[in-house]
């Protein structure tokens, strides 16, 4: 018995030793050494945070680009989806009052005009981007509230339009509304 013990105690301080202690030191050195030296990658407007690179936020302020709905109202430590299916009244109810408040602070955009991704929340309840159409149906609004062309907001989405290699094309929202805020 002592010959079995023995080797299960060595083997059982090792792997303590390697998986809380050398591992996580490894993983903590590897994050350092990735943009934002594993806290995340911050935007910056004058010096000042004003968001995360991989994070949505809400923006309630007409003037600016609304993103997508957060099931976890932005919130990363509980980061998930609603878990409610399409069928669900609660879901097709949030989904409505949604549409309905989309459309009376886009007076002029039809119900069948609205991309999904405004109304509908993301897994992570975290998406930072929305769909080139969900800024484009939004351009109306901003362009008459800030005195703008809406060809001048237009154009500002044309350029702020990332397209990865593989995937959807999207616009990152605080990206967006920085430089729209650069907008004269």
């Amino acid at each position: 018995m002592k010959k079995y013990i023995w080797p299960s105690v060595k083997l059982t301080f090792i792997f303590i030793l390697l998986c809380s202690v050398l591992y996580p030191i490894l993983i903590a050195a590897v994050a350092k050494l990735a943009p934002g030296q594993g806290k995340g990658e911050t935007l910056s407007v004058n010096g000042k945070v004003v968001g995360y690179e991989r994070l949505g936020q809400k923006f309630t302020d007409d003037k600016y680009f609304q993103g997508r709905p957060s099931a976890v109202d932005y919130n990363a430590a509980g980061s998930a989806g609603s878990n409610k299916g399409p069928t669900n009244p609660d879901y097709l109810k949030s989904v409505k009052d949604r549409i309905d408040s989309f459309l009376v602070h886009n007076p002029g955009v039809k119900k069948e005009e609205i991309p999904a991704d405004l109304v509908t929340a993301s897994g992570s309840g975290l998406d930072p981007d929305i769909s080139p159409e969900a800024a484009y149906v939004q351009v109306k609004r901003i362009a008459k509230i800030r005195g703008l062309s809406k060809e001048n907001v237009r154009s500002l989405v044309d350029r702020q339009i990332e397209k990865p290699f593989f995937g959807p094309n999207h616009v990152h929202v605080l990206k967006l509304n920085i430089e729209l805020d650069k907008l004269k």
